[in-house]
């Protein structure tokens, strides 16, 4: 059962709200709900961030947000960390990913890229398509279409990376991951997600760690 502390069920000119959203989400999945609805979005609090969950029909969407600083600038962090990552990382990171390349397309919207991870590592590969990069906002969209971060429960997982300028002339990046299920309710599991943040964040930080040691490059 999907644990929330709020939830609200729309169907066809009518929108209900529910203190007990997990009694909604048994009923559910356990065909009560008669007609079935058109869209659920529930919605966990934690002191530390909000996580959404959105059905639609019968596919399940996890929604999780989070946020990193950085001292480097965002029209240079972005130019190395999204650009050009298929160099980078697997330069400044390479107990991570051995490497990564384009498979189809020339790096714009619907550019297939595959990434090798180094062996001994969990994820063999994993490929993903580009949906959009916005130059001048510093966005950056992609979908994760193939490989092992899929699993046997995943779709797809969508990402999207947004580099905001700070106050202190670093930079905020964050990032919105949303999970696709194949159709159950298959919630990834905290240590998958906390996980995966770990993993972005040694990632993020290598590339921040290279940039700060080497301050003539990607000006």
């Amino acid at each position: 059962m999907l644990e929330a502390n709020l939830a609200i069920y729309i169907h066809t000119n009518s929108l209900f709200w529910f203190k007990q959203p997990n009694r909604l989400s048994s009923l559910f999945l356990h065909g009560s709900i008669n007609p079935p609805p058109i869209l659920f979005i529930f919605f966990h609090f934690s002191h530390r961030s909000i996580q959404f969950t959105t059905l639609i029909s019968s596919s399940w969407v996890f929604k999780y947000e989070d946020e990193a600083t950085s001292v480097i600038p965002p029209a240079r962090l972005f130019k190395s960390f999204v650009l050009d990552a298929d160099n980078l990382i697997p330069k400044v990171a390479p107990q991570y990913v051995s490497c990564a390349e384009n498979i189809k397309g020339n790096g714009g919207p619907g550019t297939i890229k595959k990434i090798t991870f180094t062996e001994g590592n969990h994820f063999k590969y994993m490929k993903h398509m580009v949906d959009e990069i916005d130059h001048a906002n510093f966005k950056y969209c992609y979908n994760v279409i193939e490989g092992s971060p899929l699993g046997n429960t995943l779709e797809k997982i969508s990402y999207e990376i947004k580099i905001v300028a700070a106050h202190d002339g670093g930079s905020i990046l964050k990032i919105t991951s949303k999970y696709h299920t194949n159709g159950d309710c298959n919630k990834p599991s905290e240590e998958e997600i906390k996980a995966g943040k770990e993993k972005a964040a040694g990632l993020f930080k290598a590339v921040e760690g290279y940039l700060l040691a080497h301050p003539d490059t990607y000006c």
